[in-house]
């Protein structure tokens, strides 16, 4: 079996590829078979996939963000992914860029959630760059909310990620926050 190295794969694990699939493919094909077992569960589950996420854990903290709370989520609208955001004038010039790429965007809320990695949000480099990188999508009208692997991987930590984001929205979180933490245990279980 050959080496990464051998393949040219990237030194991180992942490489910009075509996904196999997307959620209209997904749909059509769904559609175009009504009648058998498990229909009405892949149309119903349908509804909460995304497309565009570049890494299993942007996927991760897009569900825990999104599904509803009767299945462990936080119950946000669906966002877009890795929405491209096309930089004023002044900034493109100031900062030689075009755009940015925000992991997860909703457009009407103008609120971006980054996930920084350990990986790829280490070093003073990285740092110094995702903070112009912030401060410029701020001056641009964006809030933008980051989460660490670490607030990730506690469930407090993501309650209060998710309560910044709902105050950013005018939104209230839980009707019935004993019957979420249970069922958030258990996405927690099968994400994590």
């Amino acid at each position: 079996m050959p080496l990464a190295d051998d393949m040219n794969l990237p030194e991180r694990g992942f490489y910009n590829c075509r996904p196999r699939t997307n959620v209209g493919k997904l749909k059509d094909f769904l559609e175009s078979m009504p009648g058998i077992k498990g229909y009405k569960s892949a149309k119903r589950a349908l509804r909460y996939i995304l497309d565009g996420s570049a890494s299993p854990m942007e996927t991760k903290l897009a569900m825990f963000l999104t599904l509803p709370y009767m299945l462990g989520g936080f119950g946000f609208d669906l966002p877009e992914m890795n929405k491209r955001i096309i930089l004023s004038k002044s900034a493109k010039k100031d900062y030689k860029k075009d755009y940015y790429v925000c992991d997860i965007f909703w457009s009407d809320e103008k609120i971006a959630v980054e996930y920084d990695s350990d990986q790829h949000h280490t070093g003073s480099d990285r740092i110094a760059n995702d903070s112009i990188r912030r401060n410029t999508l701020e001056s641009s009208g964006i809030r933008v909310v980051t989460v660490t692997k670490q607030q990730l991987f506690s469930s407090s930590e993501l309650e209060r990620v998710a309560r910044t984001i709902a105050n950013h929205m005018d939104k209230r979180l839980f009707s019935k926050k004993s019957k979420f933490d249970t069922a958030h245990k258990e996405l927690r279980k099968q994400l994590l």
